[in-house]
């Protein structure tokens, strides 16, 4: 073993004097840089993918469809959506895309969520790459410093989620209407939709600040018998955190594709009935 006046064979990384001298940089044998790579690259075409979405500003709404991305949609140039999240705070002056003006929610909560933390900083930041393999950097400050001590806002970005989550689950309903915006019909967005809302509110309600918020505060779980059942509840969601996601990052992608194949003509809304 080393000691503490001893040279280390690597200086790189988190590693000291006083840690075991390894002439390896680590002893795992498996494909542990699969995960990371795999990780960043799902990522990395998301980003890409919501990225030109959210600027093109054209073909998110195909009545009775509205994209998650634009809803609601906040600025006085949207397209007109009867009954639909058309709430106009801001006027003409916004030039750009409204995508931009509430994004900002949804896209927060994820950057903070502590699943997608561990995805990314170990994805793209190598910090670390993989359990028990050192990340390349030569200190550590965790999130104590600037921009990263911006994540502990987590529970706020929270808060927005479930308004937001409360807006697409009122899209998901209108979506019970035809293209003349008469009650009792379904098609296959429909169907799309119910599925991306219910991966939503399962995502958002698994999440650590959720569960922390039913029930983190308790001293004594058999005098508030209700919050621990649901604290019991949200903890079963919370152990599949990182499955919930994922799928609900896929499904919410799928759901502004749809919405854009049908938008743009190049896909024809199949109806039930």
């Amino acid at each position: 073993m080393a000691t503490g006046t001893e040279p280390h064979l690597n200086s790189g990384g988190v590693r000291s004097g006083t840690r075991a001298a390894i002439t390896a940089p680590h002893l795992r044998t498996d494909r542990w840089w699969l995960a990371p790579a795999v990780t960043a690259a799902g990522l990395l075409a998301f980003v890409v993918y919501s990225t030109w979405r959210a600027f093109a500003d054209t073909d998110y709404y195909a009545a009775p469809y509205v994209s998650p991305f634009y809803s609601p949609c906040l600025a006085e140039r949207c397209e007109t959506m009867r009954s639909g999240p058309n709430w106009e705070i801001f006027g003409g002056w916004w030039g750009i895309s409204p995508a931009i003006l509430i994004l900002i929610f949804p896209l927060g909560f994820r950057l903070t969520c502590y699943y997608y933390r561990k995805a990314y900083y170990r994805g793209f930041w190598a910090s670390p790459p993989a359990c028990a393999v050192a990340e390349p950097h030569k200190k550590y400050t965790g999130e104590t410093r600037f921009p990263l001590i911006l994540q502990n806002i987590h529970r706020y970005f929270f808060y927005a989620a479930i308004v937001v989550a409360g807006i697409l689950t009122y899209d998901t309903v209108l979506s019970f209407r035809n293209e003349h915006y008469e009650w009792g019909h379904m098609g296959l967005g429909t169907l799309v939709f119910l599925v991306n809302i219910t991966l939503i509110w399962a995502y958002t309600l698994s999440c650590h600040s959720c569960r922390h918020i039913v029930g983190g505060q308790l001293k004594h779980f058999s005098k508030h018998p209700v919050r621990y059942k649901a604290w019991q509840w949200v903890g079963k969601l919370n152990a599949r955190h990182m499955l919930l996601a994922w799928a609900s990052l896929v499904s919410v992608a799928l759901a502004d594709f749809y919405v854009y194949l049908v938008a743009s003509g190049a896909f024809d809304d199949p109806r039930f009935f």
